[in-house]
């Protein structure tokens, strides 16, 4: 800090009055006086005027920089105060205080081993110094926790690391590099919030501090502003050209955006095939990327739903649920491949958990509309029954009906063991049910809508259902009866078990 100007009358040739040294030196005594009053007062902006114009005076004692430092170290100004104790052990390597406050700030900032040295300089003077004795335990275990942060670091061991910087810091609580290892490490956890207000602490206090710009900007690419973060890594990168995490993490994000982007013109062209390898190889850009990852995977599995690969898509989706778990999208594209491969319970869950994170209109119907088709999976299938599509027209589903009765009816099963009868008639009372519903559209507008047939009195598997009377109404006519042995089925199975 500026030594202080005061102003003073000097001695000239006409006969003005000179202070001499001695009146300098009592000027100072006073000035330190009124500095430790005020100290004592916790008045530190007005002891350390004091203490300035002290040295003002008498700039050779090592006492009044002592005192300065200790004013400073208490308005948390530890690098002004490392000057001062540095100036006052320059001036008196012997001033015991002075060498205990430099060991202090270095501690403060984080420098461990000059701090250890100030201190083993305190005890050659003064052996018993408890307080020497314990700021030295102080710096011997701020070495440890740095060793351990970078031991954790190298072993992404995140969790450990900010513990480690946690403990340092409560002794070293003006070390900007701590503060920004637990920073990295807190965006490298997905903590962002913590992480930005660490870096924008450090940026407030020195705008141009390049690691802080540097976390800042992983914060924003981490939340998938990549625009935002390759600001403040080219930032970084002014402040510091060889800062080597920047240049990567700023590489790495214009990659990412420009693969993501590649990737979304490919879907929009269409181009199916070339839009999921784009997703796949903007994947292995960045692993801790986890927001633009999710994003990625929910993108691929989209992809995937349009190229039918629908198991690989429900994985696709599931990944980014993963790595971001309050990603509703991916629950929306999982819950509909779930449908799609008839996989309802689970649809239901997913669709679920969307309605309980938004309450919205369309997220209701998404789930009314998927516990509707769990319900509907519960009952018999009639189009499976009948071996038709769901949007089956009238004369499908007769040539259908036609087929599978024919296939299933017992007579023509009457040689066959109890057990193929048995399962057979079955089957042939299934066809019944099944066209008799789905022949009639009412029964099929209720049975599609989801409703129950057997509780307003349809068909629905029960009652007193005949499949007889549906086969003889159909094949019949009035009343009339089928010849088997003149069907086409029978016939063919009639040559097949007379072959050789």
């Amino acid at each position: 800090m500026a030594a202080v100007d005061i102003d003073m009358p000097m001695e000239t040739e006409s006969g003005s009055q000179i202070l001499n040294l001695k009146d300098l030196e009592r000027e100072a005594e006073v000035f330190k006086e009124e500095g430790n009053a005020f100290y004592i007062k916790k008045d530190y902006s007005e002891a350390l005027s004091r203490y300035s114009k002290a040295i003002g005076s008498c700039p050779k004692n090592a006492s009044y920089y002592g005192n300065r430092a200790a004013t400073l170290m208490m308005m948390c100004r530890f690098r002004e105060a490392l000057e001062d104790s540095q100036q006052a052990v320059r001036l008196d390597d012997c001033f015991m205080k002075g060498h205990l406050r430099e060991g202090k700030c270095h501690l403060s900032l984080g420098n461990a081993m000059a701090a250890s040295r100030c201190f083993q300089k305190v005890l050659e003077l003064e052996p018993g110094n408890m307080q020497a004795q314990q700021e030295h335990k102080n710096a011997s275990s701020i070495l440890e926790f740095e060793r351990l942060a970078e031991y954790g670091f190298e072993k992404r061991d995140f969790r450990k690391v900010v513990y480690c910087m946690d403990r340092a810091l409560g002794v070293a609580s003006a070390c900007h590099r701590f503060k920004i290892l637990k920073a990295e490490c807190l965006a490298l956890l997905g903590r962002y919030p913590e992480a930005q207000s660490v870096a924008s602490d450090i940026l407030r206090m020195d705008p141009t501090n390049a690691d802080a710009l540097y976390v800042r900007g992983l914060c924003l690419y981490y939340e998938d502003c990549i625009d935002k973060a390759v600001q403040f890594f080219v930032q970084a990168l002014r402040m510091a050209p060889d800062h080597e995490k920047a240049r990567l993490a700023c590489r790495n994000a214009k990659a990412l955006k420009a693969k993501k982007e590649e990737g979304n013109q490919a879907f929009k062209d269409c181009s199916y095939e070339a839009a999921y390898r784009l997703y796949t190889e903007a994947l292995t850009i960045d692993p801790n990327n986890i927001k633009t990852n999710a994003k990625l995977y929910c993108n691929r599995g989209t992809a995937g739903v349009k190229l039918t690969k629908l198991d690989q898509a429900i994985e696709d989706c599931t990944s980014a649920i993963k790595l971001d778990p309050t990603y509703i999208k991916a629950y929306l594209r999982r819950a509909q491949c779930y449908t799609d491969t008839e996989q309802y319970e689970e649809a239901v869950r997913d669709y679920e958990k969307v309605y309980q994170t938004e309450k919205t209109k369309e997220h209701k119907q998404l789930l009314k509309a998927s516990q509707l088709e769990l319900k509907k999976s519960k009952r018999k299938d009639y189009y499976k029954v009948l071996g038709v599509g769901k949007n089956a027209t009238e004369d499908e589903i007769k040539k259908a009906y036609h087929k599978r009765a024919l296939m299933h009816h017992p007579d023509r099963h009457c040689a066959a063991t109890k057990e193929v009868q048995k399962e057979e008639e079955k089957k042939f009372k299934e066809v019944g049910e099944a066209f008799t519903v789905l022949s009639d559209s009412k029964k099929k507008g209720r049975y599609d809508s989801g409703h129950d047939l057997d509780d307003d009195g349809g068909c629905g598997g029960g009652g007193d259902f005949d499949a007889n009377n549906i086969f003889r109404a159909f094949f019949g006519g009035q009343g009339g009866g089928y010849n088997f042995e003149s069907s086409p089925i029978w016939l063919e199975q009639k040559e097949r078990v007379a072959s050789p």
